[in-house]
């Protein structure tokens, strides 16, 4: 597939750039998983315009440019004593791209998605016209874009509210769980926790079906550092590229002997940590990102990323469901996380609600596609839905069942975009 890049700097030649072209979407880092930044016309590159506009610590407010990198952000932030409200799991995107996604993090129970920490976006919409939209004003195009995959025009600032911090370290306690029904009931008995996140082993059966190590965590007080680190301005570093995996693996090496072997030793580590721990607040948040190219451990073939969420009431039998499927398989992922999400998003695209979301990495071949599928049909038939921010091979169908809000969000789309100038290689392959 081939397609043209082009970029833009200000509001003024992002409305120039929309009305001159039939067709486009917007990229910001392209840290999604499939092919909702694809366009078989246009993609608009959204990175040259990341300026931070206006900070004002005083409200704990900011007003950015959607290409904003987070990683820049947080680089500003934290030696402030300021945190994003919501992180997802790395800060290699785009604050637009964040709100794209209507991302989500470990504190979803407690503190929702991204979207509802913001406060207004400027776009370009599909007339080509600059327009502000906020939970007050144009609500339909705010909650249209909240999660809409960039399918409602050109986000080009994003207001939104940060959280205070007093350090940079995090409290964690590692809390082992020898099933599912037991992690599950962990993370209802953790939910005073700000953060929650388990590590789950895919390929265990029977009685230890679904074990896993949830990880709780809360910001650090100052009285939690050690007097050596106590110090006016606040102690971060940023990590940078970290260690570097530098060629792809046989397509062999990940095999179910491997992956259960790998998790065995996991777990057996996690389970062996007791007590609380003070951890830096980037391996908290983004341990993946100390490692350079780690998409090269699934081979050339590459990987995909399948993350559902199930509603609260039917997220135990499920689950269970899920997990003794991909048990069986022998495909498991040594890369399987578990987080307990509160309230719906606002968002009509918008991924999270309450209940359970598992999400996992297979390797990009036959056997796991014909998996993918099975899953898919557990899935709805215990009502859930597939995240659009990491899909690459849902069905129509799929999309339809689990997203109640989608007529609504075409009508809104056709609205503010009446000649479908925004459409990406997703939205064309699932009919939005």
């Amino acid at each position: 597939m081939e397609t043209r890049l082009e970029r833009y700097r200000d509001p003024a030649d992002a409305v120039k750039r929309v009305k001159a072209e039939p067709e486009l979407v917007v990229r910001g880092n392209g840290r999604s998983y499939g092919d909702p930044a694809l366009s078989l016309a246009c993609v608009l590159s959204a990175l040259p315009s990341s300026r931070i506009l206006r900070l004002d610590l005083g409200k704990g407010l900011i007003r950015c440019e959607a290409g904003l990198m987070l990683s820049d952000l947080l680089d500003a932030l934290v030696p402030k004593g300021w945190f994003v409200p919501v992180t997802p799991g790395t800060r290699f995107v785009t604050i637009g791209g964040m709100v794209a996604a209507d991302v989500h993090g470990k504190n979803h129970h407690g503190a929702g998605s991204f979207c509802k920490h913001v406060d207004e976006l400027l776009m370009v919409d599909g007339h080509g016209e600059l327009i502000s939209c906020s939970p007050f004003e144009n609500p339909d195009l705010f909650q249209a874009t909240c999660g809409g995959m960039g399918l409602t025009g050109v986000i080009l600032e994003v207001v939104f509210r940060l959280k205070r911090i007093e350090t940079a370290a995090i409290v964690q306690e590692t809390l082992p769980a020898p099933s599912l029904d037991a992690v599950m009931e962990q993370f209802e008995s953790s939910a005073h926790w700000p953060y929650s996140v388990a590590w789950i082993d895919c390929l265990t059966k029977g009685q230890a079906c679904g074990r896993s190590l949830l990880y709780v965590g809360r910001h650090a007080a100052t009285e939690d550092l050690p007097a050596h680190r106590r110090h006016p301005e606040l102690s971060y570093r940023n990590p940078g590229s970290g260690l570097s995996l530098p060629f792809n693996l046989p397509a062999a090496a990940l095999n179910r002997w491997s992956v259960r072997a790998f998790n065995a030793l996991y777990y057996a580590r996690g389970s062996m940590k007791t007590g609380p721990a003070l951890v830096d607040i980037n391996p908290f948040f983004y341990p993946l990102d100390g490692i350079q190219h780690w998409n090269r451990l699934y081979g050339r073939r590459g990987f995909t990323q399948y993350q559902c969420v199930l509603p609260l009431a039917e997220s135990r039998k499920g689950l269970k469901r899920l997990l003794t499927r991909i048990a069986e398989s022998g495909l498991g992922s040594f890369l399987a996380v578990l987080k307990l999400l509160g309230d719906k998003s606002s968002g009509l695209l918008s991924f999270p609600r309450a209940g359970y979301t598992l999400a996992l990495d297979f390797p990009w071949n036959p056997r796991a596609l014909t998996l993918l599928d099975e899953l898919d049909r557990i899935v709805l038939e215990h009502g859930g839905r597939l995240y659009l921010a990491k899909d690459a091979r849902m069905s129509p169908q799929m999309l339809e069942a689990g997203y109640p809000e989608l007529a609504r969000f075409r009508a809104v789309k056709r609205k503010w975009d009446p000649e479908g100038r925004f459409n990406s290689v997703q939205s064309r392959r699932l009919g939005i």
